[in-house]
């Protein structure tokens, strides 16, 4: 009984100082140990482990926490190390990607257009930075906000501005494009978010519309769509590269450009025109074109011993700056280019010269001008005025149309042809601009009637640089020489084969010379006194396609050269369809005098005059001064060339050593501080208007003598930027 109770006290409690309280268990009785061991074979052993261990546990528990702080670490270290594995091995190229996204764009930039310069060193085209609008409509928070500041600044109505913000379906739209500067600060303050800047460059022409024709233009994305800005946008433009542009938190853009490395920027082109001559060639045509209300009026200034286009004008002008308020393309189409016209009597030297070349002719070949009227079985011809029997110099020198048709026919189509198509009429010049063939027919679909109207101007079409590049042929002794408005390659540009002999060349440049200087000739308005000029007239009808006749309308041209001796400079001039008198003769004549007379003083020339012409006294027994509109007589005959050149010499000199003249300085093209200091020389203080460093006109023109001009006279200089 008491050892059971021993049990049931081992149990709960009631024998704990027998049991639980021996520690020393060889200490305990055998009957203990006994029933200790009976009781572990009886299927309570689970206790006794679970005491070992609390035993074991409360003797080793620091060592315990060791081993499970170095288990616990090790873990951890495992699991870090085999993280950053799987994010490099296996997640690394994606994850190198998504950062390369958000941190970095690549842009498509597109550099600064080449510039454009006359051969002067003077630009006449050129871009400078500016800045466009665009927007990430998903970006912007307050689109009613972004609608009202962009509405503010580009004077804009708020409402469409919102709903484009509000509809647009891509993530980036252009707002505006090329704003100016300041509108482009105020955007920069006004910080909304979703609205910025992008960097683009906008083309300027600094002298408006000078040239504005033969530069052409470019659209909005900087591309050329007309003139020389089309033509050679393979070399202006810049090519188009990528950029690595790396982004803040905040997704702006910022530049980070290597050490070296400039932006990309096109070709710069040197043109072979003269700022100086165009200006003049353009007051001309502008004065001609408003006095005769014709249609169009041009010119073209062409240096005979290179083929260089020294200037190149066609009124109404057209500036390439406000393309966008102005977009007819009538206003800037090239017409001395891209028109074909019937040039009229103008074309009778060429179908001369070739007969004269084939032998057919001489000089002195006596023609039957048939009374100014000659009629053939299909059609009839008539010349301005009656003529009989004439020799060949004086076909030219009276224009007579029936004396030219009779050359013409006896020359033939085969001959006619190969000599018009060797002087480059129907293909194109290497002129490097948009350009009409003309129309030249082929050899098989001539008939009589076409030979003999080619010889005087008619059934051929050719545009005004063939013309130029033909009369060339004929100014360079017969040799072919190209045209060039590019100042570059000079090697490619030298004579080519010859077409001519040199004596046909002269002949013919005599006959051009009696159209001019003798009394009955028809371009006696082009004369300048002491200067061989050389030239001829056309009138050419226009035919009407509707009617399929030939209209009432005219083309009045004159193309003619100085001196005659040496050729020097070769100047066009074509008036389309004046309204106040139709003769080239008489409408377009005179351009090419003042054109002349005025590129002489900027450009020299007039060297080789005619002594013997010079001496001898005029017909009327006085001498004959020159004048120009608004200009009184420079000098007499005899002392033209010295007093110009005592004039020239003392211009050439700074303006506070220069010496006062006896008439107004020529100051167009010098500084504002020389031209006030020539002008002050002779006690005159001239009133400027614009604004500038140059003076680009003057009045009164240059040559005037200051008696002359009177005490009252006004004297104004018109400054431009150079």
């Amino acid at each position: 009984m008491e050892i059971a109770g021993a049990s049931n006290g081992f149990f709960f409690g009631e024998d704990m100082p027998i049991t639980l309280r021996t520690r020393n268990r060889q200490a305990a009785s055998p009957h203990v140990r006994a029933r200790h061991g009976a009781t572990r074979k009886g299927g309570d052993g689970g206790l006794s482990w679970w005491r070992a261990w609390r035993e074991w546990h409360v003797e080793d528990w620091p060592r315990m926490r060791c081993n499970i702080v170095v288990a616990v670490f090790a873990l951890l270290w495992v699991g870090i190390w085999g993280r950053a594995w799987y994010l490099q091995m296996m997640k690394g190229p994606h994850l190198a990607a998504q950062a390369r996204r958000q941190h970095t764009t690549t842009e498509l930039v597109t550099g600064r257009r080449g510039v454009i310069y006359d051969r002067n060193g003077q630009i006449l085209a050129q871009s400078v930075q500016s800045y466009s609008i665009y927007a990430k409509p998903h970006d912007i928070e307050d689109k009613v906000r972004a609608a009202e500041v962009l509405g503010a600044l580009l004077g804009r109505e708020p409402q469409p501005l919102y709903e484009e913000l509000a509809s647009a379906r891509r993530n980036f739209i252009w707002i505006q494009r090329k704003v100016d500067d300041y509108t482009a600060e105020e955007l920069r303050k006004a910080d909304i978010q979703g609205l910025g800047l992008a960097k683009e460059y906008d083309r300027v022409y600094p002298l408006k519309h000078m040239a504005g024709q033969v530069l052409g233009f470019v659209n909005v994305d900087d591309r050329g769509c007309a003139g020389l800005e089309f033509t050679l946008d393979g070399r202006l433009a810049s090519l188009s590269t990528r950029q690595v542009v790396q982004r803040d938190a905040q997704g702006r853009r910022f530049y980070l450009h290597e050490e070296g490395v400039a932006d990309p920027k096109g070709q710069d082109v040197t043109l072979t025109l003269d700022v100086r001559l165009q200006y003049v060639a353009e007051e001309a045509v502008r004065e001609a074109g408003q006095a005769t209300s014709s249609r169009w009026a041009g010119a073209l200034v062409v240096d005979v011993s290179n083929g260089d286009i020294l200037a190149w004008a066609q009124y109404p002008f057209f500036n390439p700056n406000t393309l966008r308020e102005r977009t007819v393309p009538a206003l800037y189409r090239n017409r001395l280019a891209q028109d074909a016209l019937e040039p009229g009597s103008t074309f009778k030297p060429f179908p001369m010269a070739i007969a004269l070349q084939e032998r057919k002719v001489t000089p002195d070949t006596l023609i039957n001008c048939e009374k100014g009227k000659w009629e053939t079985k299909r059609f009839t011809i008539r010349d301005t005025a009656s003529h009989g029997i004439l020799p060949a110099t004086k076909v030219l020198r009276y224009s007579s149309n029936i004396g030219m048709a009779k050359i013409g026919q006896h020359l033939g189509a085969p001959v006619m042809y190969k000599y018009l198509s060797a002087l480059g009429f129907g293909t194109r010049t290497s002129v490097p601009v948009l350009e009409s063939r003309g129309i030249l027919r082929r050899l098989r679909d001539w008939s009589e009637v076409d030979v003999m109207a080619t010889a005087f101007g008619q059934s051929i079409s050719v545009t005004g640089l063939q013309m130029a590049q033909a009369y060339l042929v004929l100014l360079n002794r017969g040799l072919f020489r190209p045209l060039r408005i590019l100042k570059e390659n000079v090697a490619v540009h030298e004579p080519r084969e010859r077409i001519f002999s040199d004596s046909t060349a002269r002949t013919v440049m005599k006959m051009m010379r009696d159209v001019v200087q003798e009394d009955d000739g028809t371009g006696k308005r082009a004369r300048i006194d002491g200067i061989d000029v050389g030239g001829k007239t056309g009138t050419a009808q226009k035919a009407d396609h509707r009617a399929g006749t030939y209209g009432h309308k005219h083309l009045a041209s004159f193309v003619g050269f100085f001196p005659v001796n040496r050729p020097q400079y070769l100047i066009l001039v074509l008036i389309d369809e004046p309204s106040s008198n139709q003769y080239g003769g008489v409408v377009a004549a005179p351009v090419f005098k003042e054109i002349a007379f005025r590129t002489m003083a900027f450009m020299g020339g007039g060297n080789e005059q005619n002594k013997e012409r010079a001496e001898r006294p005029a017909a009327s027994g006085r001498q004959r001064g020159f004048k120009l509109a608004g200009m009184e007589p420079l000098a007499t005959t005899p002392d033209l060339v010295p007093a110009r050149k005592s004039l020239q010499k003392s211009l050439e000199l700074p303006g506070h050593l220069a010496k006062a003249s006896d008439c107004v300085p020529d100051v167009e093209g010098k500084t504002v501080r020389n031209a006030v200091e020539l002008f002050a020389r002779a006690g005159i203080v001239p009133e400027l208007k614009g604004s500038g460093t140059r003076v680009v006109r003057q009045s009164p023109r240059p040559g005037t003598a200051w008696k002359e001009a009177g005490k009252d006279a006004e004297y104004i200089l018109w400054l431009t930027e150079l």
